[in-house]
C-alpha cells in the first residue's frame, strides 16, 4: 500500500469522491483548499481529503473506498495514515458524517468519539434528499479523535 498526495488535477478523482459526498458543489467547497491523498494498492483503492480548520483541528472532509474493495481495511488504513502523518502537527482529527448505521460504527470502531451535531445540515445544504442504508440523512454528526503524540505510535 502506498499513499500519494495529489496536488494537481484533483477533479480526476471526482467519481470516487462522489461516493462519500454525492453533490459536486459541496466537494468544490473543500477540494482545492484541502489535501487530497490516494491510497494505491494495485490501483486506486481509496481517496481522502483533509482540511485545516484552525485551532489544531484537521478535518477529514471526504473518505471514500471503491465499493468492490470496501470492508477490506482500506478505510482504516487511511485513518492510520492520517494519524501518523498529522499527529504532532494537529491535536484533533475531526470527521463529519450523516447519522447512518453504515458510517457511525466505522468511525467509532476507529477510535473516534461523538463531538457535536449540526441540526438539519443535509436538509439545508444539499439540493436533494440523501439516503444511506435506508435512512434519510438530516443532521451532520461530528466525531473527533485526539492526535497529540500519535505521530510516533505505530
Amino acid at each position: 500500500m502506498e499513499f500519494v498526495k495529489i496536488t494537481e488535477n484533483k477533479k480526476a478523482y471526482l467519481e470516487l469522491l462522489l461516493l462519500a459526498d454525492e453533490q459536486e458543489s459541496m466537494i468544490d467547497r473543500y477540494l482545492e483548499r484541502g489535501e487530497l491523498y490516494v491510497l494505491m494498492d494495485q490501483g486506486v483503492q481509496a481517496v481522502c481529503v483533509v482540511t485545516d480548520e484552525g485551532n489544531g483541528i484537521l478535518e477529514l472532509k471526504n473518505l471514500a473506498v471503491r465499493p468492490e474493495t470496501q470492508r477490506k481495511g482500506y478505510g482504516r488504513a487511511v485513518i492510520r495514515f492520517l494519524q501518523k502523518c498529522y499527529g504532532g502537527r494537529y491535536q484533533i482529527l475531526q470527521a463529519g458524517t450523516g447519522d447512518s448505521p453504515l458510517t457511525v460504527p466505522f468511525y467509532e470502531s476507529c477510535g473516534f468519539s461523538r463531538s457535536h451535531t449540526v441540526k438539519n445540515f443535509f436538509l439545508d445544504h444539499y439540493d436533494h434528499p440523501i439516503y444511506e442504508a435506508g435512512v434519510l440523512l438530516k443532521d451532520m454528526v461530528y466525531f473527533q479523535m485526539e492526535l497529540s503524540g500519535k505521530k510516533q505510535e505505530e
